[in-house]
């Protein structure tokens, strides 16, 4: 899709780039090439310099080039070349200050492989594994994810970041990852109901009582969070492609679910949500 991306130039709107498609020029091998590009041609070498740029950025796979000039919104653009290296994140902390609480776990997808990482177990080696991926998906990471990650770590990140909170609004979808989910018809069955702060209370029960199923039912929501990521990005992604007159030889095919390694414990939850339910989870 980047190379067929022209509103990341300067000046060039969303409206002007759909003016472009209609009129014959679709990539930038068109607009550098044709003759006949339906814009005044004082602006022409100034855009089609942009355009070299654009093209020696994305032969270096200079991500950052292009996710620093669209908005986020329409970071989506970025997945069609950078997916092979795209890691779906989603993290599970003790609260919502990084510097006062802890990340008590954290889930990585890549499409292939399920990775994740555990306080007292291995979560520093999140910093080395992330380090191979050029892209990130997330679901809010914008305003809690990755800034809480980056206070936590005390580092930086350098991969390009597609929060499909921004991605799937635009499309029309709200009411958080779980009732997105839900509008796509994606069904969490056992784990249907647990949310963030039943993520604590697990972490909670796992550290007072070792319990091991509590940790198990944390991690399969926790993984559950980024495998349906998964699912919807390519969603989000074509259906953005398809409000285009490219469509729909750009569309990618939506890949099938991969098992979590972890089962939830119905027991476990069933308690847990009885005490959320009394109050009593306050003082758990």
């Amino acid at each position: 899709m980047l190379q067929h991306t022209f509103s990341h130039l300067k000046g060039v709107s969303k409206k002007t780039e759909a003016l472009l498609w209609q009129s014959g020029i679709q990539n930038w091998a068109d607009f550098l090439e044709s003759p006949d590009v339906p814009l005044p041609q004082k602006r022409l070498r100034r855009l089609r310099d942009q355009l070299r740029d654009s093209q020696h950025a994305l032969r270096n796979r200079n991500h950052q080039y292009f996710s620093g000039l669209l908005p986020p919104s329409e970071h989506w653009r970025l997945f069609g070349e950078f997916k092979a290296r795209t890691a779906y994140i989603d993290i599970e902390t003790t609260g919502l200050s990084s510097g006062f609480n802890e990340i008590t776990t954290i889930a990585l997808y890549d499409g292939q492989a399920i990775k994740y990482y555990i306080n007292g177990h291995n979560l520093t080696a999140f910093l080395d594994d992330i380090r191979s991926y050029e892209l990130m998906v997330t679901y809010n990471g914008k305003c809690f994810d990755i800034p809480f990650m980056a206070g936590y770590f005390r580092s930086s990140f350098d991969q390009s970041h597609i929060d499909l909170r921004y991605v799937l609004k635009n499309l029309g979808y709200s009411g958080g990852l779980k009732g997105c989910e839900k509008q796509f018809g994606l069904d969490r069955q056992e784990l249907a109901g647990v949310n963030g702060c039943f993520a604590v209370l697990l972490w909670q029960e796992y550290k007072a009582k070792k319990h091991p199923k509590a940790l198990e039912t944390l991690l399969a929501y926790n993984i559950e969070d980024v495998v349906n990521l998964e699912f919807l990005m390519h969603q989000a992604y074509n259906q953005n492609v398809q409000t285009l007159p490219l469509a729909p030889r750009l569309c990618l095919e939506v890949p099938e679910k991969p098992p979590v390694p972890f089962a939830p414990d119905p027991d476990l939850i069933d308690q847990l949500k009885f005490r959320m339910q009394g109050g009593a989870w306050l003082s758990a």
